[in-house]
């Protein structure tokens, strides 16, 4: 079979798919007054991340949508790019006017997804729903295997041990053995990425929720998010209290509510969609559905 015949029955699977989630949008959006719904959805079951085609599909829809009742964006993703998480913030504000969007966490939007809900005037979440740390991440191949560090304890390591080289009054030679394996223009990068992805949280918090709040409060309430310190580790989860507790807007349904109920049905057949159809992406409404195949 040649390949644009098997682009062409992908893209007719991946239309029938989509008939099988319009009347959950149909039926969710009518539970929430008519505002509209819109997924962006990546998996978690391939290596893929948040990147700046995901915000260029999400304007794609959003530029034929009618959103004079609001926006509600419905994410799940394991995160990937700031600077694509601050594009979409940027667009999801400008199309939404002044409406201003929300964002509900079915399960899991962690790291850059994060950032995306910090940017949102609401973030509607379960008892089980997770957010995470928007410390960087950084892939170093090692003896050809990708291993995954925090951007934050490499910092923090090497700064360490340089402070340790400087301090010593004994032998200084094993502290430059270990030095001499970091490139200070690396760590000169890392520290970048890390005052990066703050930046975009911070603002975009100043930006709409804690407007009332300076930059310096801001780090202070939401330091959770941006050190590794609190929860120990980038993976693990913050949930809705403690979102609460950092002064986000969070509204917190509970899970035998008929919403979310709605909510939970859709984010099933996305994620499915997502994970074992060839589709490792998903931008979608009732109306259009964009995906990246695998």
């Amino acid at each position: 079979m040649s390949q644009k015949l098997i682009f062409d029955k992908i893209k007719e699977e991946q239309g029938q798919y989509h008939n099988t989630r319009v009347s959950l949008y149909r039926n969710l959006e009518k539970s929430l007054g008519g505002i509209r719904v819109v997924s962006f959805f990546t998996s978690f079951a391939y290596q893929v991340m948040i990147e700046d085609q995901d915000a260029d599909m999400l304007e794609a829809i959003l530029q034929k949508t009618d959103l004079k009742n609001g926006l509600i964006l419905l994410i799940n993703s394991p995160g990937g790019d700031g600077l694509a998480a601050e594009k979409i913030i940027n667009i999801c504000r400008t199309y939404s006017g002044t409406n201003k969007y929300s964002v509900v966490v079915p399960s899991r939007a962690k790291s850059a997804a994060t950032m995306v809900c910090l940017g949102a005037e609401k973030i509607i979440m379960g008892k089980t729903s997770e957010l995470g740390p928007v410390d960087p991440q950084w892939l170093i191949e090692e003896n050809g295997k990708p291993k995954i560090y925090s951007v934050y304890r490499m910092i923090q390591n090497y700064r360490k041990l340089f402070d340790d080289a400087v301090s010593t009054k004994g032998n200084i030679q094993p502290f430059l053995q270990q030095l001499a394996t970091y490139d200070p223009r690396d760590i000169a990068d890392y520290q970048a990425a890390l005052d990066t992805a703050e930046d975009i949280s911070v603002k975009a918090l100043k930006a709409c929720v804690l407007a009332h709040r300076t930059e310096d409060e801001i780090k202070k309430d939401v330091e959770m998010f941006l050190k590794p310190e609190t929860v120990k580790t980038h993976g693990r989860a913050i949930y809705a209290a403690d979102a609460k507790k950092c002064g986000l807007n969070v509204d917190l349904i509970n899970p035998t509510d008929p919403l979310w109920i709605k909510v939970y049905e859709l984010f099933m057949r996305l994620n499915n969609y997502v994970s074992r159809n060839n589709v490792a992406k998903c931008v979608e409404s009732f109306e259009y559905s964009y995906f990246i195949g695998v």
